[in-house]
């Protein structure tokens, strides 16, 4: 399966993982590449094979999930290594911030459909976060320490333009609403994207979020 992303399971029920298996390795394109218990073997699982991917549970023996998740992102660069996305039976909003504060891409429930969890693989593997900006601001507004009622002065590593466009993705807008705010393309929008997530050293565009959050750029509900 040359090309296909790989993935890598962690939950302390055989039956979850086996189900998680059979999803995702009858999808073309996708390659479950290695299966761990619990969270320590989780952190030598993933040193070992290199996933694409990581779908992590939240409680397992040893090491929960969301210490896995930070020990498995330490290892690597900001922008590369494994996407970590968290699967939990617990909707709860503790849990996500958690999860996004260890460096997870993605939370998602473990009673979502089939498709959905298909679909978390291919998202988070391309760069992209697994949470609606609605949710994003609604968990950051509650948990993050307050910041400053206007933003703050931009980074220096950042041009105006992207400290911009940095400012309206924290506010969870989106690529078109970005583009219709600025009066640029989407292609442009997706451009300084990237070059903000490069020059900050961040994972993807959730972590923009939780970066300009705990920095002070712009201030939760509230504060």
């Amino acid at each position: 399966m040359t090309g296909a992303l790989r993935v890598v399971l962690a939950d302390d029920q055989d039956l979850v993982r086996a189900g998680f298996r059979v999803i995702l390795g009858a999808e073309d394109g996708i390659e479950v590449v290695g299966e761990a218990r619990d969270g320590a073997e989780a952190v030598d699982v993933v040193a070992r094979e290199q996933p694409d991917v990581v779908l992590m549970d939240v409680q397992m023996p040893r090491l929960d999930g969301l210490a896995a998740t930070e020990r498995i992102l330490d290892q690597s660069a900001p922008g590369a290594g494994a996407k970590v996305v968290i699967l939990t039976t617990f909707d709860r909003e503790d849990y996500l911030f958690a999860a996004l504060r260890a460096g997870a891409s993605g939370f998602l429930l473990k009673n979502a459909a089939p498709e959905d969890l298909i679909d978390a693989v291919r998202i988070v593997a391309r760069g992209d976060a697994l949470l609606s900006p609605e949710v994003t601001r609604r968990v950051i507004a509650r948990f993050s320490t307050p910041g400053p009622a206007l933003p703050a002065h931009r980074p220096p590593e950042l041009t105006d333009r992207e400290f911009d466009v940095l400012v309206l993705l924290a506010r969870g807008a989106s690529n078109a609403e970005i583009a219709a705010e600025l009066f640029v393309g989407e292609t442009t929008v997706k451009t300084h994207v990237s070059r903000i997530l490069s020059k900050l050293g961040l994972r993807d565009r959730t972590h923009a979020v939780v970066y300009s959050y705990e920095n002070g750029i712009v201030a939760p509900r509230g504060a």
